[in-house]
């Protein structure tokens, strides 16, 4: 709980970490995703590199804003918003919605995996340190005469 209790102005180091591994691995399947566009099966023939892009842009903001609050004291909202940001990290397996996996290219399916990855070892993390949060929020309501 410790870590917790200094939040605003220390985010806890594992967060941190899991929060940077989610982004590079989201920067690395989008990057890949906007130059080889042409190599992922079925994708919409509307969409063009920039707004895979934008939508990157988008998603990453989600986490910026969430340790932003953090950072601000509103703990909850901010770990609300990064709960958000590591579940939208599972979207890229709509790949495979659209194409078996046997069908993208190697790097494709690496970079598609490792985001998911990513967002599926952030998101417990997160969670857990809201449910401390908030654990420890109500214990301090109820001790209060």
């Amino acid at each position: 709980m410790h870590a917790l209790h200094h939040f605003h102005r220390h985010l806890p180091k594992s967060l941190l970490i899991l929060t940077a591994a989610y982004f590079l691995t989201s920067l690395g399947h989008f990057s890949h995703n906007a130059e080889f566009i042409c190599e992922y099966p079925n994708l919409p023939v509307w969409l063009t590199r920039a707004q895979v892009y934008a939508v990157w842009a988008g998603i990453t903001s989600v986490g910026v804003v969430g340790l932003l609050f953090m950072r601000k004291k509103f703990v909850a909202t901010g770990l609300l918003l990064m709960a958000v940001y590591a579940a939208m990290g599972f979207d890229g397996l709509g790949h495979y919605a659209l194409a078996p996996i046997e069908f993208h290219p190697l790097i494709a399916n690496v970079s598609i995996l490792s985001e998911v990855v990513a967002a599926a070892l952030l998101l417990p993390v997160v969670l857990w340190l809201l449910t401390l949060h908030v654990f420890r929020h109500k214990a301090r309501e109820s001790s209060q005469p």
